[in-house]
């Protein structure tokens, strides 16, 4: 997926006030209508101005922001991975105690081995937007005795009874996606292409597939499933560890493109199976594998009567039900228009079944909201059948029992089932789409309650048997914080409060720190826009303020929220440097439903970009800003964004600021690219549409690009190909270009550099140009 990998992540809440919305023009295409249930904060603090250095350095201005949320399977413990002070990119693994609310130091990274990684796990991480040193995953043992961690290839068994570290014999090589089997007997990792099951007791260790190895892989996630499908993985473990479900994908038929990553100090070529829009996908295989034999058997991934038997599809989910006897798969054709739930016995692997089919003229999107019941033969599944994403309850034979959730609004995630009280845990947008809450509904149906508090965006963590949550929670003036609540919302204790005061990393800068004011606009065709817009610090009504519009504007994010972000520190940066910073969320965005999403299927950069005009027409409108000075960043989809827009709208942005973006959709990937623009042989016309190259001529001046040099993900051909086009054109551009970097432009130097030669590329185009 093209994700902005400048995104950050959240912060928490301090007193209250109340702040102006965002008032509408009476121009017939803006909206009047205000956002008026969102409490705003204002946060207290020094008035030292912030720094681009101070941005990127550490401590965290965030303070302490763990990640990696855990409760124990007893649910004794809370445990995360928080950054070192001097460093904030280097973890620890932290514990607190449920029932003393004390915090420690649970394991110092200094005990493991910390040797480089291996090339396929540093593109996994790449995927993962796993970005760091130390401790960067963990696993719980099913007895809350012990914990797996993965570190640098090798695998660490800690034993809490003693806090000793045991390095686990896996043999020569480099360990990939380990984990502990579902009770805590085996652990399991891939290794040179094979599956790998080590037995704790025995120390013994076995190789599940031995046929891994050039094209072949077994237990891996292609590409495209790792970058597009949230599909992180290619195994999964029986619950009464008796047997794994596996992938094994054949890559031959990819094409292999040599790939120039540049460095400072020279050109590393890479060899990489890429399937460009339009080419050949992996030939994907499931299989499973029974741990007292190491038989394989093969699933037939069809019904004999389906009317689709194509093989060039997509395996995005596999889940194992309770009973460890069937085995549930997702089957979904290439052009994405069809998915369906299929089941397997494991006595019967060659006979699937289809329990739900879900089908759109656009596309569906996936989820990972599918859910066996235990306690009856039911399960709960997510669709956007009715044009917003949902909850509803089938039988195990496929027949709808009832619809949960319904109205217009989105779930975001199925978090938790308690079978025995009734309830269903899900987040969602039904107060508002610009926060994440979370709601509870009975699991026979009702009203659904919402249970968490306070304004701003909730990401809880379930423990495994019972109705206890951690809130991972942050909002517009709340750097991330973390409180561990019961059943019905109760908060119970704080694991990090992170509050904004004296001595903490932002103290200093809050009293500067500005809150935006909310509104909303009318898209071409009626829908409603969210938007966000910052004031300049201090603001004088009679002036006139150039504007920066930063904008994503891609599927499935959104920017106009109630959210702590990093990249807002840039915002705030710029905000109090003069500029008014302005976000609008257009259409193709997520959390609206389907017609506000799909209305840019097969055509691109088209109804993105007239969004993002009416809020310029806005702007415009606005008695303080300088209409003749309006700039637009982005990076990734963006910074596609950002040229486009400059190119088909030049009369509406003097400047533009475009990061890594993609620039000719046939250079991206299957999955992403074929969802919204379908395969290049059935829509010629939109990919030549929804690239750059058609509206290059119309480029006049103010346009600065820059890229990482080693991209793996947008490739860095995307800019040079612009480079060249614009050379022909005799078109004068500025370019940056970063060796050794990837599509997030990682790094204290790399970012300092990049911050400071935005702002100042700003200046000269915005506030000298009349010089």
């Amino acid at each position: 997926m093209i994700k902005n990998r400048l995104t950050w992540f959240p912060v928490h809440a301090l007193k209250v006030r109340t702040i102006p919305l965002l008032i509408a023009s009476q121009m017939a295409m803006i909206s009047t209508a205000m956002i008026s249930t969102i409490p705003a904060y204002a946060l207290e603090g020094g008035k030292q101005p912030l720094t681009i250095e101070r941005m990127n350095a550490s401590p965290a201005l965030a303070g302490t922001s763990p990640r990696g949320l855990k409760l124990s399977p007893d649910g004794q413990r809370v445990t995360y991975l928080a950054g070192r002070k001097d460093n904030q990119s280097f973890y620890d693994l932290w514990q607190m105690d449920v029932k003393t609310a004390e915090s420690s130091l649970l394991l110092n990274a200094d005990k493991l081995a910390t040797n480089e990684l291996s090339d396929e796990e540093k593109a996994r991480r790449e995927r993962q937007r796993i970005y760091g040193e130390g401790i960067m995953e963990y696993f719980w043992a099913d007895d809350s005795k012990a914990l797996l961690i993965p570190a640098s290839g090798n695998l660490y068994y800690f034993s809490l009874a003693d806090n000793s570290v045991t390095q686990l014999p896996i043999g020569e090589g480099f360990a990939t996606d380990a984990r502990l089997s579902p009770k805590g007997h085996f652990v399991s990792f891939v290794r040179d292409q094979n599956l790998y099951v080590l037995d704790l007791a025995t120390k013994k260790l076995q190789a599940m597939t031995t046929d891994g190895g050039g094209a072949i892989k077994n237990a891996m996630a292609e590409f495209v499933a790792q970058e597009e499908m949230d599909r992180m993985t290619g195994y999964w473990w029986a619950p009464d560890e008796s047997a794994i479900a596996f992938t094994r994908i054949d890559e031959s038929a990819v094409e292999q493109v040599t790939r120039n990553e540049i460095y400072a100090d020279g050109i590393k070529l890479t060899e990489q199976r890429y399937p460009a829009a339009g080419k050949n996908n992996v030939d994907i295989a499931l299989g499973v594998v029974t741990l007292k034999d190491r038989a394989i058997n093969w699933v037939t991934l069809r019904e004999e009567n389906s009317e689709d038997k194509s093989k060039d599809i997509y395996l995005p989910r596999v889940d194992w039900l309770p009973d460890s006897k069937h085995l549930s798969f997702q089957w979904q054709s290439r052009d994405q228009h069809k998915l369906d739930l299929q089941l397997v016995a494991l006595d019967a692997l060659t006979k699937p079944k289809t329990l739900v089919k879900e089908r759109s003229d656009a596309w569906v999107n996936l989820n990972n909201d599918l859910h066996f019941l235990k306690q009856q033969s039911a399960f709960i599944w997510a669709s956007e059948r009715d044009g917003f994403n949902h909850l509803y309850l089938f039988d195990l034979k496929g027949k709808l029992k009832t619809q949960l959730t319904k109205g217009e609004w989105a779930v975001d995630e199925l978090e938790y089932i308690d079978e025995t009280a009734g309830w269903v845990y899900f987040t969602g947008r039904k107060d508002t789409p610009i926060e994440k809450h979370l709601y509870r509904v009975p699991l026979a149906g009702g009203k659904v309650e919402r249970v968490s508090d306070q304004a701003g965006m909730h990401d809880p963590v379930f423990a495994d048997n019972q109705s206890v949550y951690l809130d991972y929670f942050n909002s517009l003036s709340q750097p991330p914080q973390i409180s561990l609540h019961g059943d019905k919302g109760q908060q119970l204790a704080w694991v990090e409060q992170n509050a904004v005061k004296q001595g903490h990393p932002l103290y200093d800068y809050a009293g500067l720190w500005q809150i935006p004011e909310f509104g909303e606009l009318k898209a071409e065709d009626g829908q409603v826009l969210q938007t966000r817009l910052f004031k300049p610090m201090p603001f004088d009504a009679s002036k006139k303020y150039p504007v920066v519009v930063r904008v994503y504007g891609g599927p499935h994010a959104q920017l106009v929220t109630n959210s702590w972000s990093e990249q807002d520190y840039f915002t705030q940066y710029l905000v109090q440097q003069g500029y008014v910073v302005f976000q609008l969320d257009n259409r193709g965005s997520a959390h609206r439903g389907t017609r506000f999403e799909q209305v840019i299927y097969r055509h691109l950069g088209e109804a993105e970009v007239n969004d993002q005009k009416v809020g310029v027409d806005y702007l415009r409108s606005l008695a303080f800003v300088d209409a003749d000075n309006v700039a637009i960043y982005g990076h990734s989809y963006g910074g596609y964004m950002a040229l486009m827009s400059l190119f088909k709208a030049p009369d509406y942005f003097k400047a533009a600021i475009s990061g890594a973006p993609v620039t000719d959709w046939r250079l991206y990937d299957t999955h992403y690219t074929e969802r919204y623009l379908a395969h290049p042989a059935t829509n010629e016309q939109g990919y030549e549409a929804s690239s750059v190259f058609p509206y290059v001529k119309n480029y006049q001046s103010g346009l600065l690009m820059y890229h990482g040099m080693a991209d793996d993900n947008v490739l860095f051909e995307n800019s040079t190909r612009v480079y060249k086009a614009l050379q022909d054109e005799g078109k004068l551009f500025q370019m940056i270009d970063y060796p050794g970097s990837k599509h997030s432009m990682r790094g204290e130097k790399v970012r300092n550099h990049l911050y400071r030669s935005l702002a100042d590329f700003l200046d000269r185009q915005l506030k000298r140009s009349g010089q």
